[in-house]
């Protein structure tokens, strides 16, 4: 699927904005490109490497110092042992013992990198395997900017994720704010069209506008006790594999 330039309308931004608890009101947004993919891995990777060229193309290594170009990722597959299957990952990891410029938060009680697929591997399935992440006791994580390694707010680019098991339509969005708090992009994942395939979305600003993302994983907690819509349930359950985004910058 061809990239699309998106300006929003006033009206569209003000009812995404009303939709969102941490939206404030917004009086423009920047033109941005959105890159989306749903599919097999092969069909996402090629959406994915669109992406990461809009984003400079150059891989910046972790625990490399700040710079004015390239991009970052995170996998979760480095994840040493310590802090993998257990509901308190570290909420700055990827900004101090592994330096990428991130820090990670959430409205439920913890987050989790996990290796065993969730113990439900007939639903969830890696991108880039073994290991998937998720909020506990939420569906939604919030990823904040820092100049890498460093406790100076930084901006980004662009930001995209890879899914695992969106089953419905507007279950799975990513949202971008900028450093005044105001919505500049409400992005929903596509749903997949059949079982083991995995969804993408992204978008890329032509300068640095991200200063904050809230990523809205399905609709209910993963770890809460429902049952996937996949599995005759009511809720769409989802979990996040890579993250892709622009080196933060001042």
């Amino acid at each position: 699927m061809k990239p699309t330039v998106y300006l929003p309308s006033m009206l569209t931004i003000v009812a995404l904005a009303a939709c969102n608890s941490l939206s404030s009101p917004i009086i423009s947004s920047p033109r941005f490109t959105t890159y989306q993919a749903e599919g097999d891995s092969a069909t996402v990777a090629a959406s994915l490497n669109s992406f990461r060229a809009a984003l400079g193309g150059i891989l910046n290594a972790p625990n490399s110092p700040p710079t004015d170009s390239g991009r970052r990722e995170i996998n979760w597959d480095g994840v040493p042992a310590a802090v993998t299957n257990v509901d308190t990952f570290p909420l700055a990891f990827f900004n101090v013992n592994s330096k990428r410029g991130v820090l990670l938060s959430t409205p439920g009680t913890g987050l989790r990198v996990d290796s065993t697929d969730f113990g439900v591997s007939a639903q969830f399935h890696a991108f880039s395997p073994k290991k998937l992440f998720a909020a506990v006791g939420s569906d939604e994580v919030v990823v904040d900017f820092k100049l890498s390694g460093t406790n100076t707010n930084g901006l980004s680019t662009g930001f995209g994720v890879v899914f695992s098991d969106v089953d419905v339509a507007g279950s799975t969005a990513v949202a971008l704010y900028d450093a005044t708090g105001a919505l500049i992009a409400n992005l929903a994942a596509p749903a997949k069209s059949s079982a083991d395939e995995f969804s993408f979305i992204g978008a890329v600003f032509a300068t640095p506008n991200i200063a904050r993302v809230v990523i809205t994983s399905g609709n209910a907690a993963l770890n809460a006790p429902v049952t996937d819509v996949s599995a005759g349930g009511t809720k769409d359950l989802v979990a996040m594999d890579d993250f892709i985004y622009g080196e933060p910058r001042p």
